[in-house]
């Protein structure tokens, strides 16, 4: 588990500069990511504990929350 963590708090990093460049344009963009981003760690957090209390592996938990940060990056790379 600790090499898919590590890889997750780099992949994680290249997110947040992604979206601090977003948010520097202050464009009508920047505000929607804004709102996407706090609605997709909600949902994140609710996934997490249902996938927890249905009896999910740490593993499992984490590989979900690099698949999210992956399509993140995808689409903030793409815009």
């Amino acid at each position: 588990m600790f090499l898919p963590l590590i890889m997750l708090m780099i992949e994680s990093s290249e997110v947040v500069a992604l979206r601090t460049w977003k948010f520097m344009s202050w464009d009508s963009d920047s505000l929607r990511e804004t709102e996407l981003m706090v609605r997709e760690k909600v949902d994140a957090a609710f996934e997490a504990r249902a996938s927890f209390l249905t009896g999910a592996s740490n593993d499992q938990i984490l590989a979900r929350y690099r698949h999210h940060v992956a399509s993140n990056a995808r689409r903030l790379a793409d815009s």
